[in-house]
């Protein structure tokens, strides 16, 4: 057994003793297996991906057993180990250790911890068994394994209405993008007569220029095969239109928002593309509709983020919008900057959402930041913490010098569309610089809401139910809590989290900071960079890259103009003129009310899906299955079955001459049968 079958099979294997065994082992037990396999998974994982950087790797598959021999098709279960699979391995590894270690404080007192800590090995084990796969039916196991936990973690509190319903809406929205990856695969077999993805990205240029009739058309057979594939990312990375589970997700656990929705799960589309990129190359309108549809989801996602009062909601829609820049670099052709940008987004989004976690717990789970205020100075290491994530996600550095992880890899994309020169980059590169604005917009207004200013925890129910429950044993502390300052919360002190959660916070500090500066060279330098994704399927377009760090100096400055404007709107708005954003929705009703409603594609799709599929449900229950099938199938004949009983209960009389009637009148009538046949 090589470090890849540990590094892969231990999470499966710390899921199912803490799963099965929960009631024999207890829950610190549980969280201590899962916990430990995660961290041994982490430690395996960074010496492969170092290997690949130093160039003392070299890529491998490692078998595991005879799958499936069926006719023309046959497959082996095989792990991949490339740098692209490095990547992705300590990524996974690495959150989800920090995730597990911070659940130790977050879920200290719910029940069930056991089964919350199954889950999410659970989780890790489907997403390596995804980022491992040499097959395609090998990485829909994996794809679908992730749809599977991500149901289980998004339902966790399954006696809380709201979060089934997310985990249904992931569920049912992600079965569509997975029917256009089925799709996508089939077509793909048809075709190559293969579901190696080594043999299909080999012969792949030997396609182009093919056609295929689809739905009554002829048309680019590789372009129609990339975009059905793309539509399965779509839905795993929750692009437009296929978005709309992403932010009810939120209703999940705060570490599932983190090790989901930041760093694995919605980060498998991403993967898919670029681990396919020779395949999509050889469609420059597949890579278009890549291109448009990623950077129409980053402004999409941005201006929502603008007006939320959530906190988690927020990050979700920032995480929406970081998605997008990663898949228009892939459509430019920029798949070493997309990974890069992924990789960076892991350290500091996980940060965000776990110190997001460490707000809502020091705030007794008020979540909404219209609530917050002047909490700096209570969580000061939560604070910080948030800082850095912030630092990073707006790009902060300086041009020729270095700053964040966010300003290598955004900033690469952002290049990288002008370099391309193409109308749908132009596009691209244009949305990415307004995004980048609005990004630093609504990250800088969620910390000066949050940390800065004056307390408004007293207009908190959630606030005023804990101060109201220390009251009840400390009366001269709720009056005090009262009276004493006149805002109603000097009673109530937040508190900085326990070291569990605070040493996952540190870790990723250290990611956010310092990730962008240490690795950028080997993701997007024309010269480190072809050497280090030689070792994976990914397609490395070395004269982009080159000509990415020569594009114009005002394209390089354009994203930190655009950081810059955006801290400097959200700090008048938040900090000098408070009824600023008052006045601004007020003055822009429509649009305000177009951003807050997510422009409308939940009401959008509740009049053209759900409510047909319900309408059609009822009809098909009331008339078909109650009206026909039940009334002339099993209620049809219990019925007949009690006419009879009833009309039989008429006959017996009880006298002997009735029952004497009736058998001559039977003889009578054999007897005349047989005579008639005679």
């Amino acid at each position: 057994m090589t470090s890849i079958h540990i590094i892969v099979f231990l999470p499966l294997l710390a899921a199912l003793v803490a799963g099965l065994g929960q009631r024999f082992i207890g829950a610190v037990a549980s969280k201590t297996i899962t916990t430990a396999g995660l961290f041994t998974a982490s430690l395996l994982s960074w010496p492969i991906f170092i290997g690949f950087l130093n160039g003392s790797e070299t890529a491998y598959v490692a078998p595991v057993m005879n799958w499936v021999q069926s006719g023309d098709l046959s497959f082996d279960w095989e792990l991949r180990v490339d740098a692209l699979t490095a990547v992705m391995l300590v990524v996974i590894t690495t959150v989800s250790a920090l995730v597990h270690l911070y659940s130790w404080g977050y879920m200290e007192e719910d029940p069930d911890q056991p089964r919350f800590f199954a889950y999410l090995s659970l989780f890790t084990f489907a997403m390596l068994m995804l980022v491992t796969a040499n097959n395609l039916v090998q990485m829909f196991f994996g794809w679908e394994g992730v749809g599977l936990a991500s149901y289980l973690l998004i339902g966790f509190w399954y006696k809380k209405l709201s979060a089934n319903a997310a985990a249904i809406k992931a569920f049912v929205v992600n079965r569509v993008g997975d029917l256009g990856f089925m799709l996508g695969i089939f077509g793909v077999f048809w075709l190559f007569g293969t579901v190696s993805i080594p043999d299909i990205l080999a012969a792949a240029p030997e396609k182009v220029g093919s056609s295929i009739g689809f739905l009554g058309f002829r048309v680019d057979t590789m372009s129609l095969l990339c975009i059905l594939l793309f539509i399965g990312a779509m839905g795993k990375s929750a692009q437009l239109g296929l978005h709309t589970w992403l932010p009810d997700a939120m209703e999940g656990p705060t570490p599932v928002s983190a090790l989901i929705h930041a760093a694995t799960m919605v980060t498998a589309g991403v993967f898919m593309v670029c681990r396919l990129s020779p395949l999509f190359e050889t469609s420059q309108f597949a890579l278009d509709v890549v291109t448009i549809v990623g950077a129409t989801t980053a402004i999409f996602a941005a201006t929502v983020g603008l007006v939320q009062t959530d906190i988690k909601r927020v990050i979700a829609y920032s995480t929406c919008s970081q998605l997008g820049y990663m898949f228009f670099a892939a459509g430019t052709g920029a798949y070493g900057a997309a990974m890069f940008h992924l990789f960076t987004h892991a350290f500091f989004k996980a940060l965000l959402f776990l110190g997001a976690g460490s707000v809502i717990h020091a705030m007794h789970h008020e979540q909404d930041m219209r609530y917050y205020g002047g909490l700096r100075k209570h969580i000061p290491l939560t604070f910080w913490a948030m800082m850095a994530g912030t630092l990073a996600i707006t790009g902060v550095g300086i041009v020729g010098v270095g700053g964040f992880a966010g300003f290598y890899s955004k900033d690469a994309i952002i290049e990288a569309a002008f370099a391309s020169h193409s109308t749908f980059h132009m596009y691209a590169f244009g949305i990415g610089v307004l995004a980048a604005l609005l990004t630093s917009f609504y990250s800088w207004r969620l910390m000066f809401l949050t940390f800065f200013g004056t307390p408004r925890w007293a207009q908190s129910e959630h606030i005023q139910h804990a101060m109201h429950d220390h009251g009840d044993h400390d009366e001269h502390a709720h009056d005090h809590a009262n009276n004493a300052h006149g805002d109603g919360t000097a009673g109530y002190h937040p508190h900085e989290s326990p070291l569990p959660m605070l040493i996952p916070l540190g870790v990723l500090t250290l990611g956010a900071v310092f990730a962008g500066f240490v690795f950028h060279g080997g993701f997007i330098d024309a010269e480190t960079g072809k050497a280090f994704w030689a070792n994976s399927t990914l397609f490395f377009n070395e004269h982009l890259m080159h000509a990415m760090h020569e594009v114009p100096l005002w394209v390089k400055l354009s994203s930190t103009v655009a950081m810059l404007t955006g801290l400097l709107v959200a700090y008048l708005m938040y900090q000098q003129s408070k009824d600023a954003p008052q006045r601004l929705a007020t003055a822009f009703a429509p649009l305000y009310r177009f951003f807050l409603n997510k422009w409308y594609f939940d009401e959008l799709y509740n009049a053209v899906f759900v409510r047909p599929a319900f309408w059609f449900g009822r009809l098909f229950w009331k008339q078909g299955d109650i009206g026909i099938i039940d009334r002339f199938g099993p209620n049809g004949s219990a019925a007949v079955v009690s006419f009879g009983s009833k009309l039989a209960v008429k006959m017996q009389s009880g006298y002997l001459y009735t029952y004497a009637l009736v058998m001559l009148l039977g003889l009578v009538t054999a007897v005349s049968w047989m005579m008639v046949r005679t």
